[in-house]
């Protein structure tokens, strides 16, 4: 039933009318009364009989058409007991709200559920190696789709390994993909790389073998250009978008397409994870480090692991790719779950543009304010020379629009807390510094890098950078990227291009020079993975530029001997990745580890770790501040005792449920932001 209340999290048996029995299949939509109301439900299984003596009747079939999967319905549960949370949640994140129109136009007025019996008693549908069921209506060619591997009646799916040559294990995985092996692999993307193309051909080899295909990105941007890439290998017609941004008509118009098995390919941003696709072969996920793949609803899943658990249940292949590597993925391949996929430092450093950080020793010898200032000599020079080489500059700011800040004077270092390390802020220019979050007053502030004393307040933001680098270089164009506004590409000749992280668009050959400018902002940040988060960033912008040997250059205006500019200047971030895995696995962080966290008001946080069943080695951490005045407390556990803490704190959850207690409390497994 559609009802979240944790403690009724699990299946409830009904009659079924003989009126409704031709409709009543698994995978429809159906109402039931529970509780004296109405409530909307999911068939899961038809029975003989239950053991319970009293049963209530169904009241309605929403729809014939069976929009649950048997092996969709399988992974809602297992992504359910991941993160503590109730199937209702995940269904509801899995199957999109009907909309009768489109339903209709998919399957016909008079479409008939999936496994509805034929005349001669048998399935209306072929059957699927899961155990589903294709749907009446599916057109001849999709029906023989598993005796005709490769491309259906009138499209093409063409394999082209070239692409994937400049890595050693690229070839066979594209062969594996072929034979519809479970192939497995964390691929490192080199700078340039057209990463929609590489993603394209795996999709190609996969369906070249017979099977399917699930690929999420971040965003609408990433998915345009998968989109474009996919019609060129395998034609129009072949996969389906399936995002909430193209409104609920067209996205339930996609679902129920790749659900009566009409594609085999299904692209999206995180509402794509749970796609019904038949004979799935692969899932993939670019960009894994992105926030926008973590779901903001209950339970909040996110679209890498969910895609891991799918390729785990289904022993399918799996990629997991970027031009940066996430702790999570390098813990995949430390595990031997999956194999990396990088190219040879050879070809690294023929493909990566020249790298320079500001603040090293020859630059403060040539420029003593290398350190402190926020656009040094080396990184106005680099601009200048590529802008009279008639190439595009593009900048990448942080943060958008106009930021105030605090900084000290004399080396520009983010003045912070004493107390909580929070920002501080001047209430004038004449004003004591005071922390914006604890409150306290920092009378007598000294820097912790150089001891100065004095603070200025300076404006930060892509705005604000705009409008001196339009004053710096008179007559050049100046385009901005971002929330406001994102550009999806550029013209290749001279121009400044000032761009926020996320939102750099593409540049006709490659930029000449790419600044990075404000790192602080990045590496400065109260967050576990405020480097990895940086490294990221600036990896995505810098794969943008034009090879060195082609003039390319990229400046960061960062310390040189900081591990995220180190990894950055060598394009290594398999390194850096290994070294924050290591160093959390010594501190017992996650993905070493796994956390959960317990939001709420101090009572009922309490109330509900006191009812819990935790395992003996879990460590209860905290309490620290969260939102609001409510607080947050921290469980953690070996990841071999994951699914024991999980299933703890959702029965403790339902407890408080079926106590009705009056403070709700937020539970989260694996939660990206831990204070």
């Amino acid at each position: 039933m559609d009802v979240p209340l944790p403690h009724l999290d699990r299946p409830f048996d009904y009659l079924v009318p003989e009126a409704l029995d031709a409709d009543a299949r698994p995978g429809v939509r159906v109402k039931v009364r529970f509780a004296g109301q109405l409530v909307d439900g999911w068939l899961l299984e038809r029975a003989e009989s239950s053991e319970h003596p009293k049963l209530a009747y169904l009241e309605k079939v929403v729809s014939p058409v069976p929009v649950l999967s048997p092996e969709v319905a399988r992974l809602a549960r297992a992504v359910a007991d991941r993160y503590a949370g109730s199937l209702a949640d995940v269904l509801r994140l899995a199957v999109p709200p009907r909309h009768a129109r489109a339903e209709k136009a998919v399957t016909g007025a008079d479409a008939s559920p999936t496994d509805a019996p034929a005349p001669d008693g048998g399935p209306a549908g072929g059957t699927a190696p899961d155990g589903s069921t294709a749907p009446s209506g599916v057109p001849p060619e999709a029906a023989d789709a598993d005796a005709q591997p490769g491309a259906r009646a009138g499209g093409r799916a063409e394999v082209d390994p070239r692409g994937w040559r400049d890595y050693p294990a690229g070839p066979a995985l594209l062969r594996a993909l072929t034979e519809g092996r479970p192939a497995r692999a964390v691929w490192s993307a080199l700078p340039g790389e057209d990463w929609a193309e590489r993603y394209a051909d795996a999709v190609a080899a996969t369906v070249a073998g017979g099977r399917g295909a699930v690929v999420v990105v971040a965003d609408a941007r990433d998915l345009d250009r998968l989109d474009a890439a996919l019609t060129a290998v395998l034609g129009t017609g072949r996969h389906v978008r399936l995002t909430a941004a193209d409104g609920p008509a067209r996205r339930y118009r996609a679902f129920l397409t790749a659900r009566t098995g009409e594609v085999d390919v299904v692209i999206g941003t995180r509402a794509a994870m749970f796609a019904p696709v038949r004979r799935l072969g692969l899932v993939a996920v670019w960009d894994d480090g992105d926030d926008l793949h973590a779901e903001p609803r209950a339970p909040y899943p996110h679209a890498r692991d969910v895609l891991l658990t799918r390729a785990q249940l289904g022993d399918i292949a799996a990629l997991v790719g970027g031009y940066a590597r996430t702790a999570e993925a390098q813990l995949l391949v430390e595990t031997g779950w999956a194999r990396e996929v990088v190219a040879d430092r050879a070809v690294v450093r023929a493909r990566t543009p020249a790298m320079a950080p500001t603040g090293d020793d020859p630059q403060l010898a040539r420029d003593p304010g290398a350190a402190s200032a926020r656009l040094p000599s080396l990184a106005w020079t680099t601009a200048r020379d590529a802008l009279r080489a008639d190439l595009p500059v593009l900048v990448q700011v942080p943060r958008r629009g106009y930021v105030p800040s605090v900084a000290c004077a004399d080396c520009r270092a983010p003045a912070r807390c004493p107390h909580c390390a929070g920002p501080l802020a001047l209430p004038s220019a004449q004003g004591t510094p005071a922390c914006r979050w604890c409150g306290r007053v920092a009378a007598a502030y000294a820097c912790p890098e150089c001891g100065g004393r004095r603070l200025r307040a300076s404006v930060t933001g892509a705005r604000r950078t705009a409008e001196e680098l339009g004053r710096a270089f008179p007559g050049v164009p100046v385009r901005t990227s971002g929330r406001e506004e994102v550009l999806a590409s550029v013209p290749g000749g001279a121009g400044l291009v000032i761009a926020t992280p996320g939102a750099e668009p593409v540049a006709e050959g490659g930029y000449g020079a790419v600044l990075l400018l404000d790192s602080w902002a990045l590496l400065t940040r109260a967050d576990l993975r405020a480097g990895e988060e940086a490294l990221r960033r600036w990896m995505a912008a810098a794969a943008l530029a034009r090879p060195g040997t082609a003039g390319g250059r990229v400046v960061v205006v960062a310390d040189g001997a900081l591990a995220p500019v180190q990894a950055l200047l060598r394009w290594d971030s398999a390194w850096f990745a290994a070294r924050e895995l290591a160093e959390r696995r010594e501190l017992g962080f996650p993905p070493a580890v796994r956390m959960a966290s317990v939001t709420g008001a101090a009572e009922a946080v309490a109330d509900l770790l006191a009812g819990a069943r935790l395992p003996g080695d879990a460590e209860v951490l905290g309490p620290v501040p969260a939102e609001e005045g409510r607080e947050r407390m921290l469980v953690r556990v070996p990841r071999s005792r994951a699914a024991a803490m999980a299933e703890a704190l959702h029965a403790a959850a339902g407890q408080r449920s079926a106590r009705k207690a009056a403070d709700p409390v937020r539970l989260q497994v694996d939660p990206l932001t831990l204070f």
